[in-house]
């Protein structure tokens, strides 16, 4: 190649870096930014059983098509993997304009609202046989997905690492988001 034309040699030379690029492009890697991989990281930040169902079902299901997966719980998500709660969450119907409920949406605020959203959930989920909170935590862990607690979170709220159902990681967010930076899909719920 030494005995080239100065010119043909320019062009190859960027034709090869160009070829390169695009080969890296392919394969993820972009100027420092880590490679995309077969993984979802999902965010769960809120605690009422409506909440709940969305990320125990995307990563119970991404586990079943092998995929790696894991759930940061955060802040009142926490509630969805703690031993008591989580078998007892509820479904706020006050300001949720979508529950499909026959009356006004500020009826939600009498005594009995909540506890009525909430049977009614269980009672749809359960004729579509949709697996409850519980379940659907075991499916994710045998699944292969993460469950990790936000340390942080547990501290402020004054949760224990004894109260969090078996199988937990205790991580921060600086963890979470290593992990989600190579993920191939981010949901925040």
């Amino acid at each position: 190649m030494t005995n080239l034309d100065p010119h043909v040699k320019q062009y190859i030379d960027q034709r090869v870096q160009e070829a390169l690029l695009e080969e890296r492009k392919a394969a993820g890697v972009v100027a420092g930014v880590p490679p995309r991989r077969n993984r979802m990281a999902i965010v769960a930040s809120k605690g009422s059983m409506d909440m709940a169902y969305m990320p125990l079902i995307l990563a119970s299901t991404a586990g079943a098509m092998e995929m790696e997966c894991a759930i940061f719980f955060t802040f009142y998500g926490l509630q969805i993997i703690h031993k008591k709660n989580n078998k007892n969450l509820k479904v706020p119907p006050l300001a949720n304009p979508a529950m499909p409920m026959p009356v006004p949406n500020i009826i939600g605020v009498l005594p009995g609202m909540t506890a009525m959203a909430t049977m009614m959930m269980k009672s749809w989920m359960g004729k579509q046989n949709v697996p409850d909170i519980p379940t659907l935590l075991e499916m994710c862990k045998d699944g292969g997905v993460r469950l990790i607690a936000c340390q942080m979170s547990m501290d402020v709220m004054g949760i224990h690492k004894e109260q969090l159902v078996d199988g937990c990681e205790f991580a921060g967010a600086g963890t979470f988001l290593g992990y989600a930076a190579e993920a191939a899909i981010t949901l925040f719920v």
